[in-house]
């Protein structure tokens, strides 16, 4: 059947294919796009490749070809990681043919590609997989008349057109016929389209009516013809088309759907949004133009309408345009308009069309009359090819796009420039069994099936990644409690580092969850919170307008990139009522007034000074704020001062605002004396300019060297260079000249801490030093531009003040790195490894490539290395610590804020939750994590094979489990299960674990294969007249039909046996104590209409994932809320911790302001300041 189409083939293949430790094949950024409403897959077109498409659609959609090939094993093909191996017998071409059909039947994208498939081509065949019959076109007015033609009727030799007999060696009497001597199980019938015109000398294209039945019956044409009628009847199952002429076009081809594998549905609504009487026609109906035309003028108000708009309501009206639908029969629409003046008037400049008053009452009372008619012929298929008990499912798949169509539109390819190319039949008799129907999964190998479950589940991270990074935007948070309001305008406290946050978050979600977010970051927050849209001007942050409606998108509310963000209480700040809104704007303005001397009389000398005045201020309000009784105000709203621009304010005047004169950021006023006859501009004075900014920086003696002065205050401006500042420190503080040359400069941070020297050829900008910083003056040379400046510190619980410190080359290798600082700590042994230290002050990723440069490594300096006991596992290993996981409990959450709980480890190898004084604790969610040894396994090794080789721990003797399929295996996440790991055959690689994950295993009662579209969930029923709630039961929710709430409700009434209108259900939120319930459907049509928000259970507010608890409660037993008596006291205790935490935290502020600031006694380090990035999405 296949030909030679399994030779071997040793040419170069791609390697971007779903292989073993193989990735997704992608050009673009974004992920391919999922499967679109048919469920079918498409073929994208390389450039040239659609009659290559249509045929392996055409291929692919023939199930017995397709079965037969996915037969084919690696003892009769090989495998594809042997392909370079120079003994080995690899056949490229079927394999690849093989992983294409797989991807067609059973990967979520539009189209799959043939870039593989393509490359491993080259073959010629002597014989064809499906017989090709090449029949006429020309002259013949069907497929049967051209098959009459070729096999019945005989060419007769006869007269003097006789037939030279080889036997007898003469010229004989004789008849030629044709006849099929053997019928194959499929047929392919090419059909010449192309002929050459031999008067014009040129190609044409056939394009003459040419008809080709859906079911034939060949036994006419037969050599044999006792057999039975059935053996010879042939079904119609693709058409290859052609569209265009005979020196180009394009291929797309109509395939029957034989399996049912597709979704064959038809989506007029969307084609006919307003849904009325006119709009619902049947065929008959719409094949007539004037009436199509009369009812979409009579919608229209005095029924007139510009004919460009005439053809796009045409189009909407009946979903395909004027030019596609009757061009060819009846011209264009402006030249049909004119036909039928009867009927349709024109304007003059026939720019508009309506309907002639007699038409247009005739049109009316024809479409009543038609009503119920038009009615009946909605419910029922118009006659034709579609009059049979089972109607086939047909599809036109053009490339990547795949539509559903109808067997009518078959005969539509019968003439024109679009028309049949080649035809395929199969036998009628060929039946398909029960369990191939709608099962793309039938027959497909096991390899190929967990290769397409791993390729799914990577697609479905890479579109939550990929639609959570485009709708992601950066929001900059600016805490109330961290300003206070001076000269007009908000400013920090501290530094704009402290006082703002980055905020990364979703463009969907509402303001509530903006809102809910920001409270759950701010633990120290009080009282009300409003958000309010703020802007920096000159004068410092200005705040505008509050947002409100937390039902409301960021979106809808129009939040931009990048916006700043205040929040605040709403009123005041810092005891200050806080003015807000554009029209208060604070506007930063240049004063000059005359300066005054001791004896209180007025000088030829101005003083240049900023002020800043709300812009809906008089302009009057500049004596007060200047203490000048009165005086002349002279404008100058240009930034250079010069006389000519100038501009005097009448008296009259200084009642209007500084908006209303056209003041902005950077204007200029000047204040004279009223009897001063010149301008104090055209006078020689000095000027004065006030300066107001710190022009300073403090050094501290940290040189533990005698000296007069402990610390002393430099003068310098941004472009001053370290090294001038070090010199002037030493004078100053005078200490020995020798440290000129043996001394450097180290910024001190606000909790005492040395941080890394700053380099003496550095300005202060280049250093990012602000004025008012401290500085110490330190023995030892900075590093030199080549050279890193690291902390380092011995295991992972780093306590203030004991980092060491350290100055390399940043050249240096990790391995020599990690001796320099054992030799430095007096460590020996090499059973050590590097870690970086993250910005929580906790132990990151491990340094594994040993043998590479720190620079390599993006290691800067003040970077804080941690030496950590235990050798790394080899480059691509990994070490895993493996945990068992019992569930147990009526409730077993998990808790989620790790600072509630001390973890520790006993003597029985289990993890028990001890209770911090007054932390809440809840012991009905209690979660048990026995350890039970490393495993140290490579990360292209399978799930199951990490589960096997844990099942070999000493630890696991205890438990008797019959084989790794019995067993669930999760992440540990803070010390309880987070993400479900689920298919058996996935590579560890693909999982993205790194090097610090930890797995606990979960034992089942029976196998399970859970696929990338089932959520893992613990199903609870309330108990009636109680408030508690059975032993959890694992509930598996197929999520195919979406991540609705209808389709929960329904999954879990069918797993209780109860009605859904009977039941409610909750999400569980353990770190808070309480039920989410998850809205009925009514509730949910509701709200949908209201919000316009898409039901997801994915996203806000509950965020459904695997090993959630869901509450079940029996609306007809129990009309309470879910909220058991332990929830209750869990958020009572979580009240009383969040008080005590805030008192402690008080308390230590206060004993913190008592202590002198200094390196001798450091308060607990806090992580430089980071964006926090939320993404929200599926991370199965």
């Amino acid at each position: 059947m296949f030909g030679d189409l399994f030779e071997e083939d040793y040419s170069s293949v791609s390697n971007d294919h779903y292989g073993k430790g193989k990735k997704l094949k992608t050009k673009a950024l974004e992920p391919p796009a999922p499967r679109e409403f048919t469920n079918l897959s498409g073929i994208r077109n390389q450039g040239g490749t659609c009659y290559l498409n249509s045929l392996l659609q055409t291929l692919h959609f023939t199930p017995e070809f397709r079965e037969a090939l996915f037969s084919l094993g690696p003892e009769e093909l090989g495998s594809l990681e042997d392909k370079d191996k120079p003994d080995a017998k690899v056949r490229i071409i079927p394999l690849q043919l093989q992983r294409l059909f797989a991807q067609l039947l059973l990967l979520d994208q539009e189209a799959a590609s043939t870039a593989d498939l393509t490359d491993s081509f080259g073959w010629t065949s002597d014989e064809e997989d499906f017989l090709d019959l090449t029949v006429a076109v020309r002259n013949v007015s069907g497929l049967e008349d051209a098959l009459w033609n070729m096999y019945v009727e005989e060419e007769v030799f006869d007269y003097d057109n006789l037939y030279h007999c080889g036997t007898c060696d003469r010229l004989v009497k004789a008849a030629k016929s044709a006849k099929l001597r053997k019928l194959p199980p499929f047929l392919t019938f090419s059909l010449l389209r192309f002929n050459f015109d031999f008067v014009k000398c040129e190609r044409y294209k056939e394009t003459s009516c040419y008809t080709f039945p859906l079911r034939i019956n060949l036994k006419p044409f037969c050599e044999q013809s006792e057999l039975d009628d059935l053996e010879y009847m042939y079904d119609l199952f693709s058409v290859i088309i052609h569209k265009g002429g005979c020196y180009g076009g394009h291929y797309h081809v109509y395939i029957k759907d034989v399996d049912h594998l597709g979704n064959w549905q038809f989506q007029e609504d969307k084609s006919n949004p307003d849904v009325n009487l006119e709009d619902l026609q049947n065929e008959e109906e719409i094949d007539d133009p004037l009436l199509i035309l009369k009812a979409v003028l009579l919608q229209e108000e005095s029924n007139l309408i510009p004919v460009d708009q005439l053809g796009q309501k045409l189009l909407k009206k009946i979903g395909i345009s004027w030019n596609k639908k009757y061009r060819k029969q009846y011209g264009p629409l402006r030249k049909f308009l004119q036909l039928h003046s009867q009927i349709f008037l024109l304007s003059s400049d026939e720019s508009t069309v309506s309907l002639l008053k007699d038409s247009s009452l005739q049109a009316e009372s024809d479409i009543r009359r038609n009503d119920q008619q038009l009615l009946k012929t909605l419910t029922s298929e118009p006659p034709g090819l579609n009059d049979r008990p089972s109607c086939p499912h047909w599809f036109d798949i053009n490339d990547s796009k795949v539509q559903p169509i109808k067997e009518k539109d078959i005969e539509q390819q019968f003439q024109g420039k679009e028309s049949a190319y080649m035809l395929f039949y199969r036998k009628s008799q060929l039946q398909r069994p029960p369990e191939a129907r709608a099962n793309p999964r039938y027959r497909v190998p096991c390899h190929l099936l967990n290769e397409m479950d791993a390729a799914n589940i990577e697609l479905q991270i890479q579109r939550a990644e990929c639609d959570s990074t485009n709708n992601n935007f950066e929001l900059r948070l600016h805490l109330g409690p961290h300003y206070h309001f001076f000269n007009g305008a908000l400013h920090p406290v501290v530094s704009q580092t402290e006082s703002m946050w980055d905020l990364t978050f979703d463009k969907r979600k509402t303001l509530g969850d903006l809102r809910q977010s920001i409270f759950q970051l701010l633990e120290f927050w009080e009282g009300d919170m409003v958000l309010s849209v703020a802007k920096f001007v000159p004068a410092g942050l200005h705040v505008y307008q509050t947002l409100d409606g937390d039902h409301l998108t960021l979106c809808e509310i129009e939040i931009a990139d990048g916006e700043d963000i205040f929040v605040w209480n709403g009123v005041e700040v810092g005891g200050i009522q806080i003015p807000a809104g554009s029209d208060c704007e604070p506007l930063l303005l240049n004063v000059l007034h005359p300066a005054t001397s001791s004896e209180e009389e007025q000088c030829q000398q101005l003083i240049d000074s900023p002020y800043v005045f709300p812009s809906n201020a008089e302009i009057g309000s500049v004596f007060t704020a200047c203490a000048i009784p009165d005086g002349v105000i002279l404008v100058n709203s240009a930034e250079s001062v010069g006389e000519e621009s100038w501009t005097t304010i009448p008296k009259e005047d200084l009642k209007k605002t500084f908006r209303e004169q056209g003041l902005r950021n950077g204007s200029s006023i000047l204040i004279q004396n009223s009897n001063d006859g010149d301008s104090l501009l055209t006078k020689r004075g000095k000027w004065i300019t006030s300066v107001n900014e710190v022009d300073w920086l403090q050094v501290k003696n940290l040189c533990q060297l005698d000296s007069g002065e402990e610390q002393v205050k430099i003068s310098a401006t941004v472009n001053t260079v370290v090294f001038d500042i070090r010199i002037k420190a030493i004078k100053e503080l005078k200490l020995m000249k020798e440290l000129a040359e043996d001394s450097c400069l180290r910024p001190i941070d606000r909790n005492g801490k040395l941080l890394c020297p700053v380099p003496d050829n550095y300005t202060l900008k280049e250093a990012e030093l602000k004025m008012g910083s401290s500085l110490g003056l330190c023995p030892g040379k900075a590093p030199t531009s080549s050279q890193l400046f690291l902390f380092f510190a011995v295991g992972s619980d780093v306590q203030p003040g004991t980092e060491m410190e350290i100055i390399v080359e940043e050249t240096i290798s990790v391995r020599d790195c990690l001796k320099v600082m054992l030799e430095k700590s007096g460590l020996s042994g090499d059973a050590w490894h590097l870690r970086k230290m993250d910005w929580c002050y906790e132990a990151g990723e491990a340094l594994c490539e040993e043998d590479a440069a720190l620079k390599e490594l993006m290691l800067s300096s003040g970077d804080t290395l941690l030496l950590i006991e235990g050798k790394l596992p080899p480059l691509g290993f990994l070490k895993v610590p493996i945990w068992w996981y019992q569930p147990r409990g009526p409730l077993h959450h998990w808790k989620s804020h790790q600072d509630q709980t001390n973890c520790t480890f006993s003597q029985g190898g289990a993890w028990r939750a001890n209770s911090i004084q007054d932390a809440p604790s809840d012991a009905h969610a209690e979660v048990s994590l026995r350890y039970l040894g490393d495993v140290e396994i490579s990360e292209d090794a399978t799930l199951a094979e990490l589960k096997s080789q844990a099942m070999t721990l000493p630890s696991f003797s205890e438990f008797s489990i019959p084989s790794p399929a019995f067993l669930r295996a999760w992440t540990v996440e803070s010390r309880r299960p987070g993400r479900l790991l689920r298919v058996h055959c996935q590579r560890l690689r693909e999982y993205k674990l790194g090097q610090r994950t930890e797995i606990c295993l979960e034992p089942l009662q029976k196998e399970e294969n859970l696929g990338p579209q089932h959520v893992l969930l613990r199903t609870q029923m309330r108990l009636p007249g109680k408030r508690a709630y059975t032993l959890p039961v694992d509930l598996v929710w197929d999520t195919a039909r979406g991540w609705t709430a209808g389709s929960l409700t329904h999954q879990v009434a069918d797993f209780c046996s109860l009605p859904v209108e009977k039941i409610e259900i909750a999400k569980y939120l353990p770190e808070k104590f309480e039920w989410l319930p998850v809205p009925s459907w009514k509730q949910q049509i509701t709200k949908r209409k209201k919000k316009k928000k898409q039901d997801n259970l994915q996203g806000a507010p509950y965020h459904l994932k695997d090993g959630d608890t869901i509450g079940i409660k029996h609306l007809l037993v129990e009309d309470d809320d879910f909220s058991t008596v332990g929830d209750d006291t869990g958020r009572e205790k979580q009240k009383a911790f969040a008080l005590g935490k805030k008192k402690s935290q008080e308390a230590l502020r206060v004993r913190s302001g008592d202590v002198p600031s200094g390196a001798e006694t450091p308060a607990r380090p806090r992580g430089p300041e980071a964006s926090l990035s939320i993404h929200v999405g599926s991370f199965r």
